[in-house]
């Protein structure tokens, strides 16, 4: 399965090699080609790589009952892989060379930045060139056997404008199909006295195959206001197949009360968890339960103080789990009926409210649905790309496969998420199989998942002017929109979701052998596995694990979850063993000082230590990662400074900042001409940030969060033209009202602005929003407890589309004009006594003023639409 990557990944290999050039300059380009003496060996292997390519769609297509073929493929996709490593070499030395070039450095500096040996190096890149085009050559040599036919590859974004159509309906995920009659039956037996039962706290186990919706149905269960009434206490705990005692009482604890208990032995933690849920009726959804000793934590953790009327949920694939565990009859979730699988298909396949369905592709939907065999999830995820084909043929191409005859686990599911995936973009196939490198119900973030993707060269922008971060939330949106992640929440400024747990099943397999979670010592590693999730913290304190021999070829190495990992030894053992390793996701960790040999990590793109709340220092090797384009340092509280050296970072795109430094050193960040992403938070001692900020002239987004000592911006912010979102909150010190000339008209971009816990923030100065009155979509202005006035200039923010304003009690009325704000579609106040009196419907001072926004709340209440006023 994993071989159908093998298009995508040579696509993007020969479009990077025919990139070249242009990336790295051409100048640059033909001296390296000529120090190392490759040039002809490029040309013939662009050449090799075309030929291939072209072949490829059909392969992937025959590869079903061919092993041959098969095998022909995992060394093509092998090879691709190590490909990319050579060419990668070729942007680490044009990087070197640029730092070398453009500053004027002294003999320290230019050792410091120098290869020792500049013709053994010339030497080993031409013949690691040679022999990676002599591999390309031996297997390009035995596809003639396969008699394969040229296909042209499908175009990258012919979706785009389905995947508009269908996020103009609703950013809400459609209403949940066919579980009403569940759900009533299961909140009576919620609600029904059990007090025969003995001291046994009764537990109730939903069982189903995967996919078949227990999640969904206990979250319909658990959010019902019903429940909500009845239950003094809701707890949601995800369980999941790695059980431990411990970790599930933090779990509970932290559902029930946001208390984080990671550092409290088991004795402690079962104090407060008696103290959580002592004289509290509650309501417990252990959810994605396999462990059969379940049984044994519910007698052991929650046994105490019960008060009648608790309950516990528990949903799990397995009868054997639920025979142990249930004290009340089992639940068994059936399958969804054909009709409202149907339903369901239609309302995932089709444009919400489009009344003109094709008949005949919804006559081909319904033979689809059949085979689907009442699975929710495979019946959703197949509508959903569906949804982005309008041929008939396609439709009965997924109606025809034979992938269907195929024995498979679970029923329908797995065939239909074969053809889904099929039926991908090229560019979002290998985005989806990278994302098995995390681990199930792990919550993933915009921020860290682009940043993955950036850093292992994945997206490609086809916009001008578009950045590679805007890409990626493109790719999002669109997987989102295919129904491959769910839970999905998005703000201004961050996106979260999940995967489903079949899903992610779905992309172990697809990317079996690149993408590993390491859960043992002893565990069995291809040896051409290049990410790696480790989950085990045992395995990093007995020397060098075993799963090290076989990481030679590892890009990613992701910790998650490891708050007590601290070796250092390891990480050394890393850097030597590691060379290729793009991603290091050392989040929420406790070392204290990390290797002095980190810098040698030349082809290293992500780096995060945030919340690694033990670490003082950075080594000032670090300056030498020039391939670096992401450094999260947010909640390292204790980092005394950072490291010297930063200027030569110049590949950073994203920094994220905390110090307890006073002020920051001039000429470092603000010569990171290619920064796009800048954060402060947390930062107690700063007042001020530092001078040259003028220089960021690619900066998009940046983020001034909880740092109570700043007193004021630098000037240089009146220049960050390219600014696209800005947020400024919890800096009680600050003062916004700056004297700033501004010579002539500043044509800013800024499209979202939230501020807030601002005390010193009297009035909106203009200079924050000059040159982006027709640009500005976004406004949030929160806890802002002296603000007295909106400016009578703010009609000329043309383009606003969202305006909240909470927490500022002294805000008393609207300026004149906002009427004229005819894009504004949502207008919220909270927490703003006079303002909202004077925005009443229909009786308001106000009111005329916003009587045209489609969307209006008023401390939490949304009122009706503007014409039942009048």
């Amino acid at each position: 399965m994993a071989e159908s990557l093998a298009f995508t990944i040579g696509e993007q290999l020969l479009e990077k090699l025919l990139n070249l050039p242009e990336k790295l300059g051409t100048a640059a380009y033909q001296e390296i080609c000529l120090a190392w003496g490759i040039k002809s060996d490029l040309e013939k292997l662009k050449g090799t790589l075309s030929t291939v390519k072209a072949v490829l769609l059909d392969a992937e297509e025959k590869q079903t009952h061919n092993h041959e073929l098969r095998e022909w493929l995992a060394k093509l996709k092998n090879a691709y892989y190590d490909a990319e490593d050579v060419l990668d070499e070729f942007e680490v030395e044009a990087l070197r060379r640029q730092v070398l070039k453009q500053r004027s450095l002294g003999r320290k500096v230019c050792h410091f930045f120098s290869r020792s040996n500049p013709v053994a190096s010339a030497f080993r890149m031409g013949h690691k060139i040679k022999s990676i085009r002599e591999r390309f050559d031996e297997i390009a040599a035995l596809k003639v056997k396969f008699h394969l036919v040229e296909r042209d590859g499908p175009d990258h974004e012919d979706s785009r404008s389905l995947l508009q159509m269908r996020e103009s309906d609703s950013s809400l995920e459609p209403n949940v199909v066919g579980r009403n009659e569940d759900k009533e039956k299961i909140i009576e037996m919620l609600m029904h006295p059990t007090d025969g039962i003995g001291e046994a706290i009764p537990v109730l186990p939903i069982v189903g195959i995967a996919g078949l919706g227990k999640t969904v149905l206990a979250k319909l269960v658990f959010n019902d206001e019903r429940i909500d009434k009845h239950f003094r206490l809701k707890i949601w705990v995800c369980v999941s197949e790695d059980f431990d005692f411990k970790q599930l009482m933090m779990k509970t604890i932290k559902s029930a009360t946001g208390e984080n208990c990671s550092d409290m032995t088991k004795e402690q933690l079962y104090k407060v968890l008696r103290r959580c849920l002592g004289g509290k009726r509650y309501l417990l959804i252990l959810d994605d339960v396999w462990n059969e000793e379940i049984r044994d934590w519910i007698d052991q953790a929650l046994l105490m103080d019960r008060v009648n009327g608790s309950k516990i949920i528990v949903t799990t694939r397995s009868n054997r789990v639920a025979a142990i565990t249930g004290t009340l009859p089992q639940y068994n979730l059936k399958d969804l009926p054909y009709e409202e699988s149907l339903s369901l298909f239609l309302q995932h396949a089709f444009k919400k409210g489009n009344e003109k369905q094709p008949l005949n592709l919804v006559k081909i939907g319904e033979e689809i649905v059949k085979k689907c065999k009442g699975i929710p999830l495979a019946v959703k995820t197949l509508a959903s790309q569906l949804c982005f084909e309008t041929a008939e043929d396609e439709w009965k191409r997924v109606r025809d496969n034979e992938i269907w005859e195929l024995e498979q686990e679970g029923k329908g599911i797995f065939p239909a998420l074969r053809l889904s995936y099929d039926r991908l973009p090229p560019h979002l196939k290998r985005c989806f199989a990278y994302c098995s490198v995390f681990t199930k119900d792990y919550v993933i973030s915009n921020i860290q998942m682009v940043s993955f993707w950036v850093a292992l060269g994945l997206l490609k922008s086809s916009k001008e002017n578009e950045g590679l971060e805007a890409v990626g939330k493109r790719y999002l949106r669109e997987l989102w929109a295919r129904s491959l992640f769910q839970e999905f929440q998005e703000t201004p400024f961050l996106i979260r979701f999940k995967m489903h747990d079949l899903l992610h099943d779905f992309a172990q397999r697809l990317a079996k052998d690149e993408c590993s979670v390491v859960k043992s010592c002893s565990q069995d590693l291809s040896q051409t596995v290049r990410h790696l999730s480790i989950v085990n913290p045992h395995l990093l304190h007995q020397g060098a694990p075993r799963f090290l021999d076989k990481a030679g070829r590892v890009q990613t190495l992701f910790f998650p979850n490891m708050e007590k990992f601290n070796s250092v030894s390891f990480i050394e053992e890393c850097v030597s063993r590691c060379s290729r390793l793009r991603v290091l996701d050392l989040s929420v960790s406790s070392f204290e000082i990390l290797p002095r040999n980190i810098g040698k990590w030349k082809h290293l793109r992500y780096l995060n230590l945030s919340d690694n709340i033990s670490i003082k220092r950075l080594p000032n090797s670090i300056s030498k990662l020039q391939s670096l384009q992401t450094l999260f340092l947010a909640g390292c509280t204790a980092i005394e400074e950072l490291p010297r050296g930063i200027r030569y970072m110049i590949s950073l795109r994203m920094l994220f900042i905390t110090t307890k430094q006073r002020v920051l050193p001039e000429n470092e960040i603000g010569c990171l001409k290619s920064l796009q992403f800048l954060s402060f938070s947390e930062c107690d001692n700063l007042e001020y940030l530092f001078q040259g900020m003028q220089n960021l002239t690619s900066l998009r987004t940046m983020l001034i969060l909880l740092c109570p000592s700043l007193v004021s911006l630098p000037h240089g912010i009146k220049y960050l033209t390219a600014l696209q979102g800005l947020v400024i909150w919890g800096c009680e010190k600050l003062s916004l009202d700056m004297e700033l000339e501004f010579e002539g008209k500043q044509d800013g971009s800024l499209q979202s602005l939230a501020i807030g816990e601002l005390p010193k923030l009297v009035a909106l100065p203009k200079w924050l929003l000059l040159g982006s009155t027709k640009t500005l979509q976004q406004l949030i202005i929160m806890g802002c407890e002296n603000l007295t006035a909106l400016p009578d200039w703010f009609q000329d923010v043309a383009a606003l589309q969202l305006l909240k304003i909470a927490g500022c009690p002294k805000l008393s009325s609207l300026p004149d004009g906002m009427q004229h704000l005819t894009f504004l579609n949502q207008l919220a106040i909270q927490a703003c006594p006079t303002l909202s009196k004077r925005c009443k419907p229909g009786i308001g001072e106000d009111w005329p003023k916003i009587a045209h926004v489609t969307k209006i709340v008023l401390d939490g209440i949304e009122i009706s639409p503007a014409n039942d006023h009048y």
